[in-house]
């Protein structure tokens, strides 16, 4: 009797569709920060259901070749060698990481002449036309953050385009000018009146302040003042020698 040996299952369909992907990636046909075909678009490309795609799609960003950034688009994600200097986290990120729900409320989305201490901060010139943002992120419904931010608008043009309930501008800016530097000053301070009703806290409650300053390449991005109630956040890190 002759013994046949077993064929091999075919690969499922979503593995077929991540392996092409990847091939295009380590190809260069894609590159870094290059936007790929949408879901829709991939459906109708390879004729799998919409669930086989989508599959491919999360497994790809959660090893890291891609980053999908809702109601922006999927992109190719910068390889982790030539990544940043130091990985600063989305507060979305960190939130998500505990478990927790995010969302965010926009206070101000607004282009703006620089005054003096703005042109300073991004190395402008005073009056230069700047992109500002202030808004609340919230943990659970709970209020943990102020983000009042100035974005360089020659770096990122379509910065106030964003839908920031969908994206964050930490997640967005890292998409557009990859982070090369950052800098971080860390300070106690009593917020204002309006700041401890935003976060809905006492006057007497003290607050971490972080100002965040990120360059790619040679150029300043963005300057963040981040304000959170001490209470809701410990800063933490870990090193090595």
């Amino acid at each position: 009797m002759t013994l046949s040996r077993p064929r091999s299952a075919p690969a499922p369909f979503y593995e077929t569709v991540k392996r092409e992907i990847s091939e295009k990636i380590a190809s260069g046909i894609w590159q870094p920060h290059d936007r790929i075909p949408s879901e829709a678009e991939l459906v109708a490309q390879y004729g799998f259901s919409r669930m086989t795609i989508n599959r491919a799609l999360r497994e790809l960003t959660d090893e890291g070749m891609l980053v999908r950034l809702q109601g922006v688009g999927t992109f190719v994600a910068e390889p982790k060698g030539q990544s940043a200097l130091f990985e600063i986290r989305s507060i979305a990120d960190e939130i998500a990481s505990r478990g927790h729900r995010h969302h965010c409320e926009v206070l101000i989305l607004e282009k703006k002449p620089a005054n003096a201490r703005q042109a300073a901060t991004l190395k402008v010139s005073e009056g230069t036309a700047i992109f500002h943002s202030v808004m609340v992120h919230f943990e659970n419904d709970q209020p943990v953050q102020i983000e009042d931010r100035c974005v360089n608008a020659d770096i990122v043009p379509e910065y106030l385009a964003q839908d920031y309930s969908q994206t964050t501008p930490h997640a967005y800016l890292s998409l557009i000018a990859p982070l090369t530097e950052g800098e971080h000053i860390v300070e106690a301070v009593r917020a204002t009146a309006q700041e401890c009703a935003l976060l809905d806290i006492g006057e007497t409650d003290p607050c971490l302040l972080i100002r965040r300053t990120t360059w790619s390449a040679t150029q300043i991005v963005s300057h963040a003042r981040l304000l959170f109630p001490g209470s809701r956040y410990r800063l933490q890190g870990h090193f090595s020698s």
